[in-house]
């Protein structure tokens, strides 16, 4: 039995050679998931043989076994190659037949849809909207696990525009100033410095995404209604260096007056602290005094909801020669509150708001949670899908198919579908692949051994040879 025996050690010896030699070959591809052979032993059946005298008849190829251990993780220059770190595979579609893959290495084709180098495509979860659960007047997007889609990046997606609504000012206004000796004329286009004590601007859009420069001009008044009135401020606004130009003919419509007349400034009022007087309110629709730097009448409103300014862009349109066919008036919710009046220097610190132009595709990424992003000219960036990943109960259970796929069998269970990050399934990364899991030291370590046990099977035969040699030589 002793051919035998060293026989099959052969065999097995060169079948651990050729695992050993894919891995080695396989070492650099991205990934890869190392194999490893696993033998057994082979006894002759018999039902009277005892079992202390039973001699083995060798040794056969048990299984090929595949660690689905996690690989390094290198940065790659490709925005769409994606490592997963963790659990999970890449579900792939080719016109409807599944597979799964750890290749991360992707690209857009010429629909845009986001493929591996075979042209299959990678599948994901559309897009839905739900309340922030962190605040309850925002919203955020999640994937729609209902609705499963081959995922893409339309190269000629554009972003739409947004009307400004609601803009965030802070600022301190220096509370070391006078009140200036020339009164502010509401009504020219280009105020003379002399007349303000400060001024900023902040950019707004109306509803086709042009923008308007919305600019606040600042004046330390003296007294309320005659009344001295130390911490007292008027604010007069412009649209595109239109001047302001209250009630009937309106350009800017400050507060919630109606019907006010020409040059009509917003008063607002600061404690001793410097902090805004929110119990004081807003003051709209009283006639200035640029000789006494005094607003007389007008209406009084609370501080919250903030000041609304209205902004009629048909006549702004027409002050400056535009043809502008946007939506007017367009209200944007002026909040104020945190501004404050110390003894320093005037200073904005916020000046934000929620309008955007027009955009226009400029890049992509790929989130940790699997999403998709597509990033604009306008700087907005909108989620397309979110990245579909796959999970099974024995991983060893997948046939291998090459090109670094493989598919499900009864013997991997039914596959775990969900999204990255969520549960058991890893995170991905942008811009990375995972190497392969392969230590090629290890694996050339093992390449000795099996050289080595080859040999001593081959020694096996040689020896058994010679015994036979000798058996045959007898007279």
């Amino acid at each position: 039995m002793s051919f035998q025996q060293g026989l099959s050690g052969l065999n097995t010896s060169s079948k651990n050679l050729d695992v050993i030699g894919n891995n080695v070959a396989n070492a650099q591809t991205v990934g890869f998931k190392g194999s490893q052979a696993q033998f057994a032993d082979v006894y002759a059946a018999s039902l009277t043989g005892a079992a202390g005298t039973q001699i083995g008849l060798g040794a056969k190829l048990s299984t090929v076994a595949q660690y689905f251990t996690q690989g390094n993780i290198s940065v790659s220059n490709n925005p769409l190659d994606m490592a997963i770190n963790g659990k999970g595979f890449f579900r792939m579609s080719d016109n409807g037949a599944v597979t799964y893959t750890r290749n991360g290495q992707f690209q857009t084709d010429k629909q845009g849809y986001i493929v591996d180098s075979g042209g299959r495509h990678l599948t994901g979860y559309g897009v839905t909207t739900i309340p922030d659960p962190n605040n309850p007047t925002a919203t955020i997007d999640v994937p729609d696990t209902g609705t499963p889609l081959d995922l893409r990046i339309d190269p000629n997606a554009q972003s739409n525009p947004k009307q400004s609504a609601n803009a965030v000012l802070t600022y301190n206004l220096d509370s070391r100033l006078s009140s200036p000796t020339l009164g502010f004329v509401p009504t020219s286009a280009t105020p003379a410095p002399q007349t303000y004590n400060s001024a900023t601007s902040v950019q707004v859009y109306d509803s086709l995404g042009n923008a308007h420069s919305l600019t606040s001009y600042f004046v330390k008044l003296n007294s309320i209604g005659g009344v001295a009135t130390p911490n007292a401020w008027a604010v007069f606004m412009s649209l595109d260096g239109a001047p302001i130009n209250n009630g009937v003919n309106n350009t800017v419509d400050i507060g919630t007056s109606a019907g006010a007349s020409l040059g009509q400034p917003l008063v607002m009022q600061f404690n001793t602290d410097g902090t805004l007087n929110t119990a004081a309110g807003y003051r709209s629709g009283g006639t200035y005094n640029g000789a006494t730097q005094d607003v007389t009448g007008g209406t009084t409103f609370a501080s919250n909801p903030p000041p609304m300014v209205r902004l009629y862009l048909d006549r702004v349109a027409t002050a400056l020669g535009k043809t502008n066919g946007a939506t007017t008036p367009v209200d944007i919710s002026f909040d104020m509150k945190s501004s404050t009046q110390f003894g320093a220097d005037f200073a904005v610190s916020v000046a934000t708001q929620d309008g955007y132009a027009s955009g226009k595709l400029s890049g992509f990424s790929i989130s940790p949670n699997g999403g998709v992003l597509a990033r604009y000219t306008n700087g907005q960036t909108t989620t397309l899908g979110y990245v579909r990943l796959t999970n099974f109960p024995n991983p060893q259970g997948l046939l291998p198919m090459g090109n670094n796929q493989w598919i499900e069998t009864s013997a991997s269970g039914q596959p775990v579908e969900g999204t990255p990050g969520v549960g058991s399934f890893g995170v991905t990364q942008s811009g990375a692949v995972e190497d392969s899991n392969v230590d090629l030291t290890q694996e050339l370590v093992n390449m000795i051994t099996a050289q080595r046990v080859y040999q001593a099977n081959a020694q096996t035969i040689k020896t058994q040879d010679q015994v036979l040699n000798t058996l045959v030589n007898l007279r």
